[in-house]
């Protein structure tokens, strides 16, 4: 059950990630020689019009292969004969539409089990307290960011550990302003103090819009956090994980949920597919040759060139770029099979 989940939640994510390249291309007319998901070997595949629509034998990764998006291609229909912000739009549609599809499915998980406000509880002897902060009172900001979610709070608490930060709370529709200095805890934790008030509240339907947007916009933070500690060297690759561990973590979320119902196998898998949706957009993004990010950059280049630069070099770039990730796909499958059996 775990891999069958799994494929769902990777096929839905992937899907929709290529049928926003596809559908822009579409747009651009520009032709679309094949729009598969998965990697490898074809498994079936049918031609449509100008279009292959494949199934690939490795159920992760997929494409949307375009007219002359090498760069050999030099008809009308070609990706490299359009304009520049055509192409632009195109290579961003796929971590667009990632998001897009995150935004959706958090409409779907607030909407069933509600969001989590800041309105917190105050521990005693902690720096809140000691501030004046009260039970009830609702915190709007941390460390220059607005906060939404109690998560977010917890995520800039373990991401800040230990530091001084400016708090804006409201209370009675006054907003009130304090510094504080977390207290180190007999866990060796560092606390500013809160606690949530209560689990999760249910709202109309402009609070569902809200706080959908508010559940997107914390896993996009918690994902660019967590790529920033992993440059900053404070995770080590021992801690990423790839399609192995995801797979994993997928089942494991399974067993924790099933004894519920299906009811809640859903909505945690809601939650799950919200987090890869987000993280395969952000990751995406990345100014990383070969990926959606690395073409942009050349792009933008090209638009404050006036110019592209020849497609040989950008092939060039994009082939050793591709190397380099299969390199670390690699080395991340070791450690998921690593963590998985040692």
């Amino acid at each position: 059950m775990r891999i069958i989940l799994a494929l769902l939640i990777f096929s839905v994510i992937v899907i929709v990630h290529e049928l926003g390249h596809f559908l822009l291309a579409k747009r651009g007319s520009i032709r679309v020689n094949e729009f598969s998901i998965g990697m490898g070997p074809t498994l079936l595949s049918k031609q449509v019009g100008e279009t292959c629509y494949a199934i690939k034998i490795l159920p992760f990764g997929g494409s949307c292969v375009m007219e002359g998006e090498d760069g050999e291609a030099t008809g009308t229909d070609s990706f490299t004969a359009k304009s520049v912000w055509t192409r632009i739009s195109v290579v961003a549609a796929g971590p667009v539409f990632n998001f897009i599809l995150a935004f959706v499915l958090s409409l779907i998980l607030v909407g069933n089990i509600g969001y989590d406000d800041t309105v917190i509880d105050v521990t005693e002897g902690y720096p809140a307290a000691e501030a004046g902060i009260q039970d009830g009172d609702e915190i709007i900001r941390m460390g220059g960011s607005r906060t939404m979610v109690y998560r977010e709070i917890s995520l800039f608490n373990s991401m800040h550990q230990g530091e001084t930060t400016e708090v804006v709370y409201e209370r009675d529709g006054e907003r009130y302003t304090v510094v504080l200095t977390p207290k180190q805890g007999e866990d060796g934790i560092y606390r500013y103090g809160f606690e949530k008030i209560n689990t999760r509240t249910k709202g109309n339907v402009l609070e569902i819009l809200k706080y959908s947007y508010a559940e997107l916009r914390y896993w996009l933070k918690a994902t660019v956090e967590s790529l920033k500690m992993l440059v900053g060297g404070q995770v080590g690759l021992n801690d990423v994980s790839g399609p192995v561990g995801i797979v994993n973590a997928i089942g494991d979320t399974y067993e924790a949920n099933k004894s519920d119902g299906w009811y809640y196998v859903a909505l945690s898998m809601v939650m799950m597919s919200i987090l890869l949706s987000v993280n395969l957009g952000v990751m995406n993004l990345l100014p990383i040759p070969a990926l959606d990010g690395g073409r942009l950059v050349f792009l933008i280049i090209e638009v404050i060139r006036g110019k592209a630069l020849p497609p040989e070099k950008e092939g060039m770039v994009h082939y050793a770029g591709f190397m380099l990730l299969m390199g670390l796909m690699v080395l991340i499958l070791f450690n998921d099979m690593k963590n998985i059996f040692l």
